[in-house]
């Protein structure tokens, strides 16, 4: 619901913006990228040359350009290949953690998630890709990392 909100916000106010700021960025045409669950895992980090996507809150993330945290055998790269909402939530890399799903998170983890996913979000112009469970569905890729 909240990414419904966020993404009619800013339709409504890149509209009613350019027009009085004669933006210099122009939307990209390509067109939204999907990804389903199992395609999303393609792009683990364990392929060179392919790149990498994380997904939070059902929008996909390209992170390859910090290959050296999300690639094969880095750090964070559990992350990455799947929705990860419930682990960024909750800073956690454990592997029950590591889904969409944020049932039964505290108020602080909520916030937390919709602050780095906010944040995240605004600062990246362009579309994004959404991440779904077993049906094709719409919404922006990232082409830079998330904070």
């Amino acid at each position: 619901m909240a990414t419904a909100r966020i993404c009619v916000l800013y339709v409504v106010l890149s509209t009613t913006l350019a027009e009085d700021f004669k933006l210099k960025h122009k939307p990209s045409t390509k067109p939204v990228r999907l990804f389903t669950e199992e395609e999303l895992t393609r792009y683990d980090g364990s392929e060179e040359g392919q790149p990498i996507y994380m997904a939070v809150k059902g929008v996909v993330f390209d992170v390859t350009k910090g290959k050296e945290f999300y690639g094969k055998d880095a750090s964070y790269n559990a992350l990455v290949g799947k929705d990860s909402t419930r682990a960024v939530a909750k800073m956690s890399l454990d592997p029950a953690d590591l889904t969409s799903d944020t049932t039964g998170l505290t108020e602080e983890q909520l916030e937390s998630l919709d602050s780095i996913f906010e944040g995240n979000i605004n600062s990246r112009p362009g579309l994004y890709s959404r991440a779904c469970s077993d049906q094709r569905s719409s919404v922006p890729v990232l082409s830079q990392e998330p904070s």
